[in-house]
């Protein structure tokens, strides 16, 4: 049996990350994270993350997954300053499913003591691209019906990334984030100078 749930509105809200929940999360090839800053007037942010074993459930009400380089860094910034994090999963094929985790997150940084076991818990490992580990605790496990997501067929993960990151080596990636992952679109401070690896 998974843990009590009550009905909600269009489905269910859970009191923790049950096995069955636990597989479809971890099967799903996409997850879409939004988070937004505290200003009414700052930009709501909303990223697609590829799902190559890079999302891990550590808990009942603990998540995590590796955060890759990108062309911003809003996420880290947003949970810097406020915490608040929704990450959702939904099903392209089979049953019809949309499960949201709503929560507090953390950006736990490549110098942090902690990065290195955190990392460790991904099946997909750790590639030159990766920024940082988002841990999350989950405060809202609910799930609705997801009629309207549409079929899809899933090809594969592209490869763009990581050869884009292994091109540019661990000291052109540290300079990609200096140049473009130090703040958010708003100027709120994002990465810190101290957490980047040295250049060698």
């Amino acid at each position: 049996m998974g843990p009590e749930r009550y009905r909600a509105e269009m489905g269910s809200v859970f009191d923790g990350i049950d096995e069955r929940l636990s597989e479809f999360i971890l099967a799903q090839p996409v997850f879409f994270v939004a988070t937004a800053p505290l200003s009414p007037d700052g930009h709501v942010n909303c990223s697609p993350k590829g799902n190559r074993g890079e999302f891990a459930v550590l808990g009942p009400k603990a998540v995590a997954y590796l955060d890759q380089t990108g062309s911003g860094s809003e996420t880290i910034a947003h949970l810097r300053e406020n915490g608040r994090i929704v990450v959702m999963f939904c099903a392209f094929n089979g049953p019809p499913r949309i499960v949201r985790l709503h929560g507090r997150g953390e950006c736990v940084a490549l110098d942090d003591e902690r990065f290195g076991d955190l990392a460790g818990r991904f099946g997909g490992g750790q590639g030159v691209g990766v920024r940082s580990v988002i841990s999350i605790t989950v405060e809202r496990i609910s799930d609705s019906c997801g009629y309207g997501v549409p079929f899809m067929d899933f090809v594969e993960h592209r490869p763009t990334m990581d050869q884009w990151a292994a091109r540019k080596g661990t000291d052109g990636i540290r300079d990609y984030w200096v140049e473009q992952n130090l703040e958010s679109v708003d100027g709120l401070p994002s990465l810190h100078l101290g957490e980047l690896p040295s250049a060698s």
